[in-house]
């Protein structure tokens, strides 16, 4: 230990001496440890909020079902595009599935322009939905109240707002009570919902919920619906999926060779997609990335095969005076490993900083990952250790006599 702590020490000093020149060597190793601990501070921000966005809006313990599977192609989409709507039907046929469905909540939805006297605010997402809307968990009010059950059953004109919806329609005013209008229909405003914020830019809280029934008068009949499913328990998520896809194929009368001509998803089966989408995209980034280290670690072998020409006579003398081979090996991968590690903690102190001051200018979220230094600050010591073993084992293999007749 006293060997290794003697070896760190000497190499720090000759870094000092030579201060700029370590930095302009480790300049390579700076910009791509800072560019790995940006990016994957951004991403794993960035898929945290995805994550818990996803879960907030479809909820953990529930399942959706709609018209079209996911798709990914052109040709898949054209194969989806005739698929039947999802009609009242199909909704109480998969309420009646079996005992591990608890609840099952239908909802339409279209954009709409929202009016209040002469304020008004465009593309607003209009939900319509069933009674069941108020019994799910993600379900929360700020102000005012639900609707009630006689509500949605006699499909009154009553209104629940989103919080962003609120604040554009209404400003300063209190939304309570007051009268909108929403495609040539007057909606009584009852409530108003707990904010969820934006993720990316986007506000969540740009909607209004009115009974299924209201919907369909305004916006008419002929849409396809949503299925929010609630099983008996979170345990048995993946057992109620399927009691609900049987339940569809035989409200279709689908045979047992044909595709199911509907969606089935999880807030798991959203979050794979995104998981999808982003896993190339960061594959690539970091291996750009990891070009960058392969430079600073040719950059750091040329500079240390330099310090050895330039050290010669010590390197002699300390061979002379019994130094063995391995010593001197040990003391330039020590030089080489701490010159690097030296710049993977600047880049890794840089990389935190620009994630943080690019989540503070835009939308994008930080999140520090403690494995994201740990892997910079690795990479740079493996980096140094690779490219300072050639240079080591020169200036081993120097004899003494002739190193000390150098000038």
């Amino acid at each position: 230990m006293q060997r290794f702590l003697e070896a760190v020490a000497l190499a720090l000093q000759a870094i000092w001496a030579n201060k700029l020149r370590a930095l302009l060597t480790v300049l390579g190793n700076i910009v791509a440890v800072t560019s790995i601990i940006a990016v994957v501070s951004l991403v794993r921000g960035l898929d945290v909020t995805v994550t818990e966005t996803l879960t907030s809006r479809v909820g953990a313990d529930t399942f959706t079902l709609n018209q079209a599977p996911r798709v990914f192609t052109a040709s898949q989409m054209r194969d989806v595009a005739n698929n039947p709507i999802v009609t009242s039907e199909d909704v109480e046929a998969v309420r009646n599935a079996g005992p591990t469905i608890r609840m099952v909540m239908a909802e339409a939805s279209s954009s709409a322009q929202v009016r209040y006297r002469d304020r008004t605010a465009d593309s607003v997402q209009v939900r319509g939905v069933s009674r069941e809307f108020a019994q799910l968990s993600t379900t929360a009010v700020a102000r005012g109240r639900l609707m009630t059950v006689q509500e949605f059953d006699q499909g009154r004109n009553v209104a629940l707002m989103g919080w962003d919806a609120a604040d554009r329609v209404f400003e300063a005013l209190d939304p309570l009570e007051k009268t909108v209008v929403i495609q040539g229909a007057h909606f009584r405003v009852i409530g108003v919902a707990e904010a969820k914020g934006s993720i990316m830019g986007q506000s969540q809280d740009s909607w209004i919920v009115i009974p299924l029934a209201a919907f369909e008068k305004t916006f008419g009949s002929r849409r396809s619906l949503t299925m929010t499913v609630v099983p008996a328990g979170p345990d048995l998520i993946a057992q109620a999926m399927d009691e609900a896809a049987v339940a569809m194929r035989v409200q279709r009368r689908l045979r047992p060779g044909d595709p199911n001509n509907f969606g089935i998803f999880s807030a798991d089966t959203f979050i794979e997609i995104y998981e999808m989408a982003t896993a190339g995209l960061f594959t690539i980034l970091i291996g750009v990335v990891s070009l960058s280290l392969v430079v600073g670690g040719i950059v750091i072998m040329n500079i240390m095969l330099m310090v050895v020409t330039e050290r010669t006579r010590e390197i002699g003398l300390r061979k002379s005076l019994g130094a063995r081979r391995r010593d001197i090996i040990w003391q330039i991968l020590t030089e080489s490993i701490a010159l690097s590690t030296f710049g993977g903690l600047l880049g890794t102190a840089f990389g935190f900083g620009i994630a943080y001051l690019i989540s503070l200018v835009s939308p994008l979220p930080a999140a520090v990952e403690t494995w994201s230094v740990a892997l910079g600050i690795s990479m740079t010591a493996a980096v140094g250790l690779f490219f300072g073993l050639y240079p080591a084992m020169r200036a081993a293999a120097l004899d003494p006599i002739e190193a000390l007749r150098r000038e």
